[in-house]
């Protein structure tokens, strides 16, 4: 019987999630409630159109020679791939049999770590990680969650020395306090398994699908941060880990 998974959309040619040209399935659903979430309509645990994984599997065989030229692959994001973690490793192990690279990427908010999170990250060959803010209720308003989970799965990748890319959004009067940063350069300084940090720099390109859900922006008003602000917190990122980018 094939998996079925709810997506909500693809990207056939991505560059920016993970390395090389790579096929974005970005699933349904998401917990979190990031005030600047650029994929508003994910949230909806219910929504995306039901595919199968030989569905995708056809469409995404076509672009094989670009992502393999590229030494790209697959990514699976959302809303939270995590939420549909047998789907996820159904996709990455018909990925492995033809030879594709494999990439998770997740906001970390799993709450148990069990035999079919393992069973993910076993097929994983990398881990794109966001780590919102480290602390927790600076992460609570941001997010509406704790950063509990998140930060017990950053240290249980750690622990199993999954490559893991960390992604860190700055975002004025939230994330680009200088504390917060060496906060977070502490916490990731003894993992070995974290092969690049990306800074990612504010912006408000998702605030039309708020618009178009009839919700107000949490953000609107806020601009994207200062070159110098970026270079500050890089600076500092560096001290922790020399390999920082933006």
């Amino acid at each position: 019987m094939s998996v079925i998974g709810h997506v909500h959309s693809i990207e056939t040619c991505g560059t920016v999630d993970g390395p090389g040209i790579r096929f974005i399935i970005f699933l349904q659903g998401c917990l979190m409630r990031c005030k600047y979430c650029h994929n508003r309509d994910t949230w909806d645990l219910d929504g995306g159109k039901e595919t199968t994984v030989e569905e995708l599997m056809t469409e995404l065989l076509q672009y094989r020679h670009f992502m393999n030229a590229s030494g790209g692959g697959i990514t699976i994001s959302g809303g939270e791939a995590m939420l549909q973690p047998e789907f996820v490793r159904a996709m990455f192990e018909a990925c492995r049999l033809e030879g594709i690279h494999t990439c998770l990427d997740t906001n970390g908010f799993v709450r148990r770590i069990d035999d079919t999170t393992k069973s993910v990250l076993d097929v994983a060959d990398l881990v794109l990680l966001d780590i919102k803010q480290m602390d927790n209720k600076k992460h609570i308003d941001l997010t509406h969650v704790s950063n509990k989970y998140t930060l017990d799965f950053a240290r249980y990748l750690a622990e199993q020395n999954q490559p893991v890319y960390l992604r860190y959004v700055v975002v004025p009067g939230y994330t680009d306090c200088l504390e917060d940063a060496h906060a977070l350069g502490k916490f990731i300084e003894p993992m070995k398994n974290i092969e690049k940090i990306e800074m990612l720099p504010y912006h408000e390109l998702g605030k039309h699908k708020w618009t178009a859900m009839g919700e107000i922006y949490p953000l609107d008003g806020v601009s994207p941060p200062s070159r110098e602000v970026m270079e500050d917190v890089k600076n500092i990122l560096l001290q922790y880990n020399d390999n920082v980018i933006y």
